[in-house]
């Protein structure tokens, strides 16, 4: 029997996707907004694809503020832009 595979919507172009395939940013118990690479953090979570468009889109749209709940800092979104500029692994 096969195992299943998680899927997780990007945030960005709202496609859905395997999650180890996409970034996790969450918001912790503390309220502080973080990336997450393990996928294993306390707290709310929301997926984006490791692809500056994917992000553009987001921040345009507000979505991962949405779906976190929270504000975000232009830091997290420097994060974001870095971690996708060196490559996702």
């Amino acid at each position: 029997m096969q195992k299943k595979i998680p899927m997780r919507q990007c945030m960005g172009c709202r496609e859905r996707k395997e999650k180890r395939e996409l970034i996790r940013v969450v918001r912790g118990t503390d309220g502080t907004v973080s990336l997450d690479f393990s996928g294993k953090k306390n707290g709310r979570g929301a997926y984006i694809c490791p692809k500056e468009e994917c992000l553009a889109k987001a921040i345009r749209s507000k979505a991962l503020e949405r779906s976190l709940e929270a504000p975000i800092g232009q830091a997290v979104y420097d994060a974001l832009k870095r971690e996708m500029e060196v490559g996702h692994d």
